[in-house]
């Protein structure tokens, strides 16, 4: 390329190289109903060199039936620590890869952060594609305040640490969001009466999307004494209310 001269010095006319980088993109997916899915999750998942999965069995359905055909790669909670690194050389080397989780939004009580606060701190900028979530569909169904809620992921385990998280909840006096494993969802129905009073609103959502999904509203004392010796199964997701907000609400009807 030649080369053109101004004012004694000299301007090269060839265009500077841009160094090579992938891409990383997080994309949402549908938590049951298949046709939640969007159109652009559908391109970007369709340009993606890899498909990062929590399950690639489960993630395999997803593309079969909208012809995708990224390599699917295992990426999970026992392994994003070791795989983080590689991934994010992989992105800098010029790969296109995009994570999801089983269902739903990555990052959101499922894995995703590690990968991302990396590839920013890498000088990667992720591509969030939103899309289905339970959380703001549990919302949107409970039909509890929405204006403001707090979201708090899966309950503790242990008992002790369990117990310190319920009354950080109460004492929000908010609409409050958990995940809750179905094994003790029960547990939890007679744990919130105490909690946060037997007249406190809950609704759980069960299966949301799917063929058997189930929504289930009443107050806590009376969800408890219903269904507090059911055997659950499927995604659980429940929402509380504040009986302080209900009692100002009844007030200023008055």
């Amino acid at each position: 390329m030649a080369e053109r001269k101004t004012a004694g010095e000299t301007v090269s006319e060839t265009p500077a190289r841009e160094s090579v980088c992938g891409s990383l993109s997080i994309v949402a997916t549908p938590i049951g109903n298949l046709e939640d899915i969007t159109l652009r999750a559908l391109r970007v998942l369709r340009e993606a060199d890899t498909i990062l999965c929590e399950d690639t069995r489960r993630t395999r359905i997803l593309c079969t039936k909208f012809e995708i055909g990224g390599r699917l790669e295992s990426y999970h909670i026992f392994n994003e620590h070791g795989r983080t690194p590689e991934l994010i050389r992989r992105i800098c080397s010029g790969e296109k890869i995009a994570l999801v989780s089983d269902a739903g939004m990555p990052c959101i009580a499922d894995p995703g952060f590690l990968l991302v606060r990396e590839a920013v701190a890498a000088g990667i900028e992720p591509e969030i594609v939103p899309g289905a979530s339970a959380l703001l569909f549990s919302v949107a169904a409970s039909a509890l305040p929405s204006d403001r809620f707090a979201f708090y992921g899966f309950l503790p385990v242990k008992q002790g640490r369990r117990a310190a998280r319920l009354a950080e909840i109460a004492a929000m006096k908010m609409t409050a969001v958990v995940f809750e494993s179905p094994y003790r969802l029960s547990k939890l129905l007679h744990e919130i009466p105490s909690c946060f009073g037997p007249e406190t609103p809950v609704v759980v959502v069960r299966e949301a999307t799917k063929v058997h999904q189930e929504i289930l509203r009443g107050s806590a004392a009376r969800l408890a004494d219903l269904y507090g010796k059911r055997t659950w199964k499927g995604e659980c997701v429940v929402v509380i209310g504040s009986a302080a907000e209900e009692e100002t609400e009844a007030e200023d009807g008055e």
